[in-house]
Parts: C-alpha cells; structure tokens; sequence
C-alpha cells in the first residue's frame, strides 16, 4: 500500500497536471472569443482602405502588392447589424472566461503551494514517488 504522504504528493501532481491542461483549454478559448469580437467590431467600424494615403510614398514593386479593398472586405463577413448585438454577447462571455481562467490559474497556484509545502515537510518519502510517473493508483 502507497504511504499516505506519497498518496498525497501523487494526488497533487495530478491535481496540477488537470488544472495546467485546463488553464491551457480556457486561454485558448478566451483568445478564440477576442478574435470574434474583433472580427465584430472590424465588421461595424471597418478600417481604413490599404495604400491610399502612401500609394505615392510606396516603391511601385511594394504597391502592386496592396491586398483590393473588396479582398479585404470578404474577410469580414456578416452584416453589421448582426455584428452590434453579438458583441455585448462576447464581452459578457469574454469576461465570464476571464473569471473562470482566474479560478483555474488560483487553484493551480493553491495546488503547487500545497505540493511545494509537502515535499518541504518530507522530502526523503515525497520525492522517491516522484520519480514513477503521474497516475492514480
């Protein structure tokens, strides 16, 4: 049978491997939601047209290279007035992740401090499980 210290230093590996994948899965998220709301906010208030204001400050080779107005446009789908309503959305889920990613990243931090606090207590039992590697037992 595992020595409940060695029990307790598998479990919070475990423990910070989940919530590190976690913290992973909602940052990725997060940054999936900014670039939709983004896109939102660059459907209502379209920037300006490429190369018009340095059309004559351009070499020529670099010019031929400015992406059509209509090119760009097409990156930009939707209708604007679609886009306004989503928006509010997408700040409220936006912030809704920020608070859960905040959660994720404290609960990391409480597993780690709790990890480091373990092996500090006991190094001689803790570390010997440290070398077989992560799983419930």
């Amino acid at each position: 049978m595992t020595p409940p210290t060695e029990q307790r230093v598998r479990d919070l590996r475990l423990d910070r491997r989940a919530l590190r994948a976690e913290r992973a899965r909602v940052g990725w998220w997060r940054r999936l939601v900014r670039a939709r709301l983004d896109l939102a906010v660059a459907q209502v208030a379209r920037p300006q047209t490429l190369g018009e204001d340095v059309a004559f400050q351009l070499p020529v080779d670099v010019g031929v290279d400015v992406p059509r107005p209509t090119e760009l446009a097409a990156v930009l789908t939707g209708t604007p007035s679609s886009e306004l309503v989503t928006l509010d959305e997408l700040r409220a889920l936006d912030a809704q992740l920020a608070r859960y990613e905040e959660g994720v990243t404290t609960a990391l931090s409480d597993a780690t401090e709790q990890l480091i606090t373990r092996l500090a207590v006991d190094p001689g039992t803790t570390t010997a499980c440290l070398q077989e590697p992560i799983g419930r037992v």
